[in-house]
C-alpha cells in the first residue's frame, strides 16, 4: 500500500515509518520539521493548504495521522497549540479524506477514559459512560474521536481509532511533556528531582511490543473499529521509579512522594483482548527489561557525557 503518516519524525513515527517500509509498503512522512527524505513533505497538519497539497502529492491508500501535540501540561499551557494541531489538524484530515476516500487510522489517547469508575477499561465504555477527561490535551483527542465518527456516518468515511497506553523507549527525546519514564530516566541520569504520586498505577508497552501492532492495522483494517493498544502489565509508579533508583544509582533523596496529581487519572488498566484477537497483539517487555535499554539509549544519544 502506498501510506501517508503524520506526525513522522516523531517518538512513534519514526519507527512506524521503518516497520511499515520493512514489510513493503511504499511509506511517505509529513511533519513539521526541516528533513530531507526522498518520500518526505513538510507540512502543519493544522493548515488545510499544507495538508491538500501534501496529500494531492502522495495519493495515499492510509493514512496513519500520529501529527499532535502530545502530553497534559502541554496542553494545559499551550492550549492554543494544541487544539490548533489536535482538534483543526484532524479535521482538515478528515475533511480531505471525505474527497479522497483514503483510509484512516488515528492515533487516540488512553486519556479519553478520565478518571472512569471501571477497575479495565474497554473499548465500548466510550459508548456506555458519560466520561469526563480531566485535561486539555485528553479532551482534544475525545473530540478528534467524535469527529471521526460523525464523519463515517455522514459521508462513509472509513477509519480506525487506536487509543495508546504509556509506551515509552529508545527513541523518545526527553522535554519536560515527555512520558513518565522518559521523565524519571532523564532526572536519574542528570542528577535532578522528581516527584512519584502515590497510588497511581499504569500498564506500561515498550516500544517493540508496540510498533508491529500499529503497523499491523492497516494489514488488517477493520473500518470502525476501535482498539485499546497497551502492555499487560500492570504497574505502581513507585514501582518504576525505584527501579530506575536502583539502576542508575540515583540518591534516594531525589525522590519526593506527593498524594495527588492534579489533572492526572489514578489508573489507566486496558481491555487489551480485541487487540490480541484481531492485531496479533503480544506485549511482553517487562519494565526490568525495557527501562535498562531506554536509559543505555537516553545516556549515549540524549546525554552523551554519561554511560551507563
Amino acid at each position: 500500500m502506498k501510506i501517508l503518516v503524520t506526525g513522522s519524525r516523531g517518538t512513534l513515527g519514526t519507527p512506524l515509518c521503518a516497520e511499515l517500509a520493512r514489510r513493503g509498503h511504499e511509506v511517505w512522512g509529513c511533519d513539521l520539521q526541516h528533513h530531507q527524505g526522498e518520500r518526505y513533505l513538510r507540512a502543519d497538519v493544522s493548515s488545510f493548504r499544507q495538508l491538500e497539497r501534501t496529500l494531492e502529492h502522495i495519493g495515499p491508500d492510509v493514512v496513519y495521522h500520529l501529527a499532535a501535540e502530545f502530553g497534559r501540561l502541554n496542553g494545559e499551557e499551550f492550549y492554543d497549540t494544541l487544539w490548533s494541531t489536535n482538534v483543526i489538524g484532524t479535521k482538515n484530515i478528515l475533511e480531505l479524506q471525505k474527497l479522497n476516500r483514503f483510509k484512516l487510522v488515528f492515533a487516540s489517547s488512553s486519556e479519553i477514559y478520565g478518571e472512569c469508575p471501571e477497575s479495565i477499561l474497554s473499548e465500548d465504555l466510550s459508548e456506555k459512560l458519560p466520561l469526563r477527561q480531566l485535561n486539555e490535551y485528553a479532551i482534544s483527542k475525545y473530540v478528534s474521536e467524535q469527529q471521526i465518527l460523525n464523519a463515517a456516518e455522514r459521508y462513509g468515511t472509513e477509519s480506525v481509532i487506536c487509543r495508546f497506553f504509556n509506551s515509552y523507549g529508545p527513541g523518545e527525546h526527553y522535554h519536560p511533556y515527555r512520558s513518565v519514564v522518559c521523565l524519571f530516566c532523564h532526572h536519574a541520569l542528570n542528577g535532578l528531582p522528581w516527584t512519584v504520586y502515590e497510588g497511581y498505577n499504569r500498564v506500561f508497552m515498550y516500544i517493540t511490543d508496540f510498533i508491529p501492532t500499529l503497523a499491523t492495522v492497516c494489514e488488517r483494517y477493520r473500518a470502525g473499529e476501535i482498539y485499546n493498544i497497551g502492555g499487560a502489565e500492570y504497574r505502581s509508579v513507585r514501582e518504576l521509579s525505584d527501579l530506575i533508583l536502583e539502576l542508575t544509582d540515583a540518591r534516594q533523596d531525589l525522590v519526593t512522594s506527593m498524594p495527588e496529581d492534579h489533572h492526572n487519572v489514578v489508573s489507566k488498566r486496558p481491555d487489551i483482548s480485541k487487540a490480541k484477537r484481531d492485531l496479533d497483539h503480544d506485549p511482553r517487555v517487562t519494565l526490568e527489561e525495557g527501562v535498562p535499554e531506554t536509559l543505555e539509549w537516553m545516556a549515549q544519544y540524549c546525554h552523551p557525557h554519561l554511560r551507563m
